[in-house]
């Protein structure tokens, strides 16, 4: 209960902010909050507006604690909306899960292709070198798309989740074609695998593939993730939101690590020891093996004995043998970026599809992360850095 005069006591003010008394005490003692002696001489007052300032200065210069109503990663699993995501990979179709992602509910209808935004991505991808790599072109894709968008900045819930439908199916149809698709309609995963492979697919391949993009769809505050969720606090629009997520994602640590994990697995099917051993050579600080490990899955990652048990062939029978090996050895088990080396190995797929099938699942989760900071109080994220160069002259 606060004082007349709109005072508050020193325990209550330490209550509020949630420190310490001698904290507080130190706010004071630095100039960053004012006080004045109690008329019994014992203790603080300090007036509430005062403190409702600091208050609001502390948030804007501290990074936030994340709340979010979209993952969750408790006892080695993985939830969407408290659904787990090993089952959804099995039994819903990936724009099912978007949705879910996004809104909270179901919706399988297909996303869209607005044709006037494929014709400029692939005017814009167009001259591009053979070189770039599937998720170069997902980047230039984004921008250009953004820049034709006249509504862009529409950050309403509605607005955001109809430019993700129409932005995803944009990235996916404007990749080079590496097969002829049929004459028809057909869901996003297929659209994706004629874009991946020369090889016709099957209702198992296609089923693989759908896996892997909810699997990958989210997984909490991920490094891209958390870049997504800081460009959408600014009140950038979900082009933006998707770029930043795209950039973060580039990194050979996150959504490229799939494309270290290829070239040994595609080396393992020769010999799977001394390329174990060649790895472990060329990394002697870490001990770290592209494909193995995962902090937040200490007893095995979920989404990696999901997809593995969608997969079969030589690829695969590789993968289970580095893998027995690794456990044997260092107690190390297998991640996602080795079942997506062994999805992509076992189908005719270039070393960069698996970073292009993390790019488009995670852009569903990036969007989702958006629509809840479009909900927040914008700027949230501003830390304060320690500086640590020479003193002023």
């Amino acid at each position: 209960m606060s004082h007349p005069h709109q005072l508050m006591t020193t325990e209550e003010v330490a209550e509020r902010l949630g420190v310490k008394i001698p904290t507080l005490y130190a706010y004071v003692s630095r100039g960053q909050l004012t006080s004045i002696r109690n008329a019994d001489g014992k203790g603080s007052l300090f007036a509430r507006a005062d403190v409702e300032a600091f208050e609001a200065s502390r948030k804007r210069t501290t990074t936030p604690t994340i709340q979010t109503a979209i993952t969750l990663i408790k006892d080695g699993q993985l939830y969407y909306r408290g659904r787990d995501a090993v089952v959804l990979a099995t039994t819903e179709e990936f724009e099912a899960v978007s949705a879910l992602l996004w809104t909270g509910d179901y919706d399988s209808a297909p996303f869209p292709i607005n044709r006037d935004m494929l014709h400029l991505a692939h005017r814009a991808t167009e001259p591009l070198p053979h070189s770039a790599r599937l998720t170069d072109r997902l980047r230039v894709t984004v921008a250009a798309v953004a820049a034709a968008d006249p509504l862009r900045f529409d950050t309403s819930p509605a607005a955001v989740v109809a430019t993700g439908r129409q932005l995803m199916s944009t990235m996916v149809h404007a990749l080079p074609l590496r097969a002829a698709p049929p004459g028809k309609p057909m869901p996003l995963v297929e659209a994706l695998w004629y874009r991946l492979t020369p090889e016709s697919p099957t209702t198992a391949s296609l089923r693989a593939l759908s896996a892997a993009l909810v699997l990958l769809a989210d997984h909490d505050i991920a490094a891209s993730t958390l870049t997504a969720r800081i460009a959408a606090s600014t009140r950038a629009h979900p082009y933006a939101v998707v770029s930043a997520g795209l950039a973060a994602l580039d990194g050979p640590l996150h959504g490229a690590a799939s494309a270290l994990a290829y070239p040994m697995l595609a080396d393992a099917m020769i010999d799977p020891v001394a390329t174990i051993s060649h790895r472990l050579r060329a990394a002697p600080s870490s001990g770290a093996v592209a494909g193995f490990g995962h902090p937040l899955y200490p007893g095995g990652d979920p989404r990696a004995t999901a997809l593995f048990a969608l997969l079969k062939g030589p690829a695969v029978e590789t993968a289970e043998q580095l893998a027995a090996t690794m456990r044997t050895r260092s107690g190390v088990l297998p991640n996602i970026d080795l079942a997506l080396a062994a999805l992509t190995l076992s189908y005719g797929m270039p070393a960069d599809a698996g970073e292009a099938i993390f790019a488009v699942a995670r852009t569903a989760g990036w969007l989702a992360h958006a629509l809840e900071e479009y909900a927040d109080r914008p700027l949230r994220y501003r830390p304060s850095g320690r500086y640590a160069g020479e003193s002023p002259t």
